[in-house]
């Protein structure tokens, strides 16, 4: 990613403090610009379609899953691996109700860009299989968002990772890349079974696997190719899911209605501002307000020109007319580079801070060592003795889906005890817990977000204590993507 122009905003009373693009390679807070501009609003999450106009929504299929089955195109694939995953997800109503309820803000969307592109439509089910539809879902192989890219071929894509944000997680940025993907990989491949097989493993992969294939003379198609395990699953769980959708009495399941229409609209703004402060103007729960916005590092709104909102139809013009009556600043976080030195309980006396406040919002562990140059994230000014304590709060940890749990070490865990206690991998619990060190510490307090929260001791039949495990599938060569929740294709005990 180019490195961004440089800032015009205005800088700390003391030089050298405030950083800059050229410094960190992300965007600093810009000076908010009198006068306002327009709030534009974009109807039925189209940013290209910009209207003030109040939404009128009208549909020929009832409902969203109407037209889903009716766009269903592919050839079913046959093969007993469909028939496990369907079992996987019949056993698990509510996580298929978990995962339907987070879909319901995205589907019409993916659905819309998807008919638009003329592809099946079983694409828009994809994110099921590869993040169950969670925006914050982070694998192991650092894949993001509900399409799981990880950062290189983001890139790739188009999708801007810096500090301020990660268009991984952008609902629209990301959607719009994976469908760009996709079609390019079946373009190439001719086959949207080995186009989805190069989305999982990797297109290098796929081709290698086919041109030893070709030199044995033997099949190229999608089931008789030589691929990993989870591979050889990817495809049966995504039929599955489609099963599901086309009869999920079949299974003793039932789908949550979703309407054949828009859940958001598209909002751009130039001002600048906390998302908390955002929330509020739109009148929604934070959480829900996350759930549209998810690429957000920080707290702020921030690091670009013009910010692109993603809010509720019913919201997007009450917040354009609360916008245009706040006139104050409404940013209170600014980001700030440690000097030489410097140690954070400098930082957090400097601004006014506890130092734990410092560490907890910076995501930085008790022990960790920061380095020069590390970006901290401060308030633009001294907080009050009353707005201390909801800093402590104010860790900005993007998770609108699955539960948050907080989880104090004991004496004798690690890591890897940690993560499958919580049914997680390592690697995500040092992703949600930011300068995490190589060892834990008894009393240090870890951040775990999990579907089922910690796993307990169950009574067995024979009386014995035995741990409740979910089995996950083997590991596989690095693609561009890791799937990050999905049933798995075989068992096997952590």
């Amino acid at each position: 990613m180019a490195a961004a122009p440089p800032s015009t905003a205005e800088q700390p009373a003391s030089p050298g403090e405030a950083l800059t693009a050229a410094e960190i390679a992300v965007e600093p807070m810009p000076v908010i610009p009198p006068p306002e501009p327009p709030v534009q609003i974009a109807t039925g999450g189209d940013p290209d379609s910009v209207t003030n106009a109040t939404l009128q929504l009208r549909s020929e299929y009832g409902d969203l899953w109407t037209r889903i089955r009716q766009g269903f195109v592919l050839k079913d694939l046959d093969t007993p691996l469909v028939k496990t995953a369907e079992d996987w997800y019949a056993a698990r109503p509510d996580y298929v109700a978990r995962m339907v309820e987070r879909s319901r803000r995205y589907l019409y969307h993916i659905v819309v860009e998807v008919e638009k592109r003329g592809m099946p439509l079983e694409i828009a089910l994809l994110p099921m299989i590869e993040s169950a539809y969670n925006p914050m879902a982070y694998s192991r192989s650092r894949a993001s968002g509900i399409w799981q890219f990880i950062p290189s071929t983001g890139k790739n894509y188009g999708l801007k990772q810096n500090w301020w944000f990660d268009e991984r997680r952008d609902v629209i940025a990301a959607t719009e890349g994976a469908l760009d993907y996709l079609e390019k990989l079946h373009a190439e491949f001719g086959d949207w079974q080995l186009a989805l097989a190069a989305y999982n493993w990797g297109e290098g992969s796929v081709h290698r696997a086919v041109e030893a294939n070709q030199k044995r003379g033997k099949p190229t198609d999608y089931l008789s190719l030589k691929m990993p395990e989870e591979t050889r699953g990817y495809i049966p769980k995504l039929q599955a899911v489609k099963n599901i959708v086309n009869d999920p009495e079949r299974f003793d399941l039932s789908l949550a209605d979703i309407p054949d229409a828009p859940y958001f609209t598209v909002v751009r703004t130039t001002r600048k501002m906390d998302v908390k402060v955002a929330a509020e103007l739109a009148e929604m729960p934070l959480d829900e307000f996350l759930s549209l916005n998810p690429q957000h590092n920080r707290p702020v709104i921030a690091g670009a020109d013009e910010a692109t909102l993603l809010l509720p139809y019913d919201k997007a013009e009450l917040f354009a007319a609360k916008l245009e009556l706040t006139h104050q600043p409404m940013v209170t976080w600014q980001a700030y580079k440690l000097k030489p030195n410097e140690t954070l309980q400098q930082v957090a006396t400097r601004f006014g801070l506890p130092l734990e406040t410092l560490r907890t919002v910076n995501g930085i562990g008790a022990r960790a060592k920061v380095p020069t140059g590390h970006a901290l994230l401060v308030p633009t000014q001294a907080p009050s003795d009353a707005t201390v304590a909801s800093l402590q709060n104010a860790v900005f940890t993007t998770v609108p889906n699955g539960r948050t749990f907080y989880h104090r070490v004991r004496k004798g865990e690690t890591i890897s005890s940690i993560a499958a206690r919580y049914d997680v991998s390592a690697q995500d619990l040092k992703g949600w817990n930011a300068s995490l060190a190589a060892k834990v510490v008894p009393g240090q307090r870890l951040r775990v977000v999990s579907d089922s929260g910690p796993v307990g001791a169950q009574k067995s039949k024979r009386g014995k204590a035995t741990r409740t495990v979910k089995p996950t599938a083997p590991a596989r060569p690095v693609g561009h993507i890791k799937q990050a929740s999905a049933p798995p294709v075989h068992a096997s005990s952590r």
